[in-house]
């Protein structure tokens, strides 16, 4: 799933500035969204070695290429997008629409009948700038994310997935609260000061 786009110079100057793009390209990250995740880790600790994980809207692949390297390829990584992403190792990547029946019986055999123990899900749809056709257009990705999470989690297992907020956010957090025992809603520093986008973190999943 693609990530926003903006095509003004001004949006592609601040892109340039941004501490986060330099310091991903300076190390070698696909792209800055590798230190949201980071920091959501430094906090949630929610990668143990040998974990099953479902990278939802996975390209370009920091996500991923961030798992894989922390734990040092201890961990099974399916990824999921519509666009393409260049491979990496320990990553099983399935370019199609999760909601499609061939793609998602791809992608529950990858998981295996154990289940996974992390869903994540970076989705957001192509940006209008216009909030009344973006907000429901996020909110349809998001609740797309849990229900993914809800039929590939194992028991006890963990969600994270990037909401906007405005309409249809707090209905969508009262929801995961029914799937999950603990739900936090946190904004890593790497986000956008003057952006809506937060991350939803959950975790213990009970079916």
């Amino acid at each position: 799933m693609s990530k926003p786009r903006r095509s003004s110079g001004g949006w592609r100057e601040r892109q340039e500035k941004d501490p986060y793009v330099q310091r991903a390209r300076k190390e070698g990250w696909r792209s800055r969204a590798v230190f949201k995740l980071e920091q959501i880790e430094q906090k949630e600790r929610l990668l143990k070695p040998g974990i099953v994980c479902v990278d939802l809207g996975s390209a370009p692949g920091s996500w991923s290429q961030y798992i894989t390297e922390t734990l040092k390829g201890r961990a099974r990584i399916v990824a999921v997008d519509l666009l393409p992403m260049d491979a990496l190792p320990e990553v099983e990547f399935i370019q199609g629409d999760f909601e499609h029946d061939e793609v998602f019986a791809r992608l529950l055999e990858s998981v295996g009948e154990a289940g996974a123990d992390l869903v994540l899900s970076d989705m957001a749809p192509n940006i209008s700038g216009t909030r009344a056709v973006d907000q429901p257009r996020s909110m349809y990705l998001v609740e797309l994310a849990l229900d993914m999470a809800r039929k590939v989690l194992k028991p006890g297992g963990s969600f994270i997935c990037k909401v906007f907020q405005g309409e249809g956010f707090d209905a969508f957090v009262r929801d995961a609260r029914n799937s999950f025992k603990r739900v936090r809603v946190v904004k890593p520093m790497a986000s956008r000061p003057g952006s809506r986008e937060v991350y939803l973190v959950a975790r213990n999943f009970s079916l």
